[in-house]
């Protein structure tokens, strides 16, 4: 459903993503894991069309990015980090819009708007000005807007920020129930716990490169880990990178 090959990104002479390979199943929560800047969210840009990659192919659900763009995006679902909401929209009019833009009529937009918002537990706040909701809120009209079309793959780019418990429950089960009717889910986080408790695979990228993938099982046994937990794991394969600074610091 996701297949990534070689894809590189260069600045200059810095290489800030190179030569990822990752595939990501129908059905599939795959996790994205790695420290900061270590070219996660670059490479998820590149997948959705965000960013032009110097190098390499990128295909969703059979159709390459770089010789059918629109026919891939359509495809494809997208919940940035820091998503942009035009605020001054009600959470409808918000998803009227985006359902536009994928070419839905104003009776399917109407149907899924009030599939989703119920999904999401907005139904009440659907008329509300989008200023008005709680960062949680506008997290989960993100999402709303993501499935909105019914995309065959889910970029997700750290689902969790911002989540209260309940809120972050909601949104795990609701990707579970996407990925059991065939969607393939692509997500990057920095919750190790959230990774281990969901993902069916795991591609831990450092250096912009790809330096361990599978499931958490064959990550420890790559590690050399057997406690069980991922977070162990991370810390090996990455060299602690982030966790040294702060003992040397204290």
């Amino acid at each position: 459903m996701i297949h990534v090959r070689d894809l590189k990104k260069t600045y200059g002479a810095f290489e800030a993503v190179k030569g990822v390979s990752l595939d990501v199943a129908p059905g599939q929560i795959h996790g994205f894991l790695g420290p900061n800047g270590a070219g996660k969210t670059t490479t998820i840009r590149m997948i959705a069309g965000l960013l032009k990659p110097t190098a390499g192919t990128v295909t969703i659900d059979g159709h390459d990015t770089r010789v059918a763009p629109e026919a891939a995006k359509a495809a494809l679902g997208f919940i940035p980090d820091r998503p942009y909401l035009y605020e001054k929209l009600t959470a409808r009019e918000f998803l009227a819009f985006h359902g536009g833009l994928f070419g839905m009529s104003d009776a399917e937009v109407d149907h899924r708007s009030d599939e989703l918002l119920g999904l999401f537990e907005l139904t009440r706040w659907g008329g509300e000005l989008v200023e008005s909701f709680s960062h949680g809120m506008k997290q989960r009209l993100v999402m709303c807007a993501a499935f909105l079309h019914r995309p065959r793959a889910v970029l997700v780019d750290e689902p969790m920020v911002g989540l209260d418990p309940r809120g972050a429950l909601l949104i795990k089960d609701v990707f579970r129930a996407m990925a059991k009717k065939g969607v393939a889910i692509l997500m990057s986080t920095h919750t190790l716990e959230v990774a281990q408790e969901m993902c069916d695979a795991i591609s831990i990228i450092l250096g912009g490169e790809i330096i361990a993938r599978g499931t958490v099982a064959e990550l420890q046994a790559q590690a050399g880990t057997a406690d069980g937990q991922l977070t162990p794991v991370f810390l090996k394969l990455t060299g602690g990178r982030g966790f040294q600074e702060i003992d040397d610091a204290v």
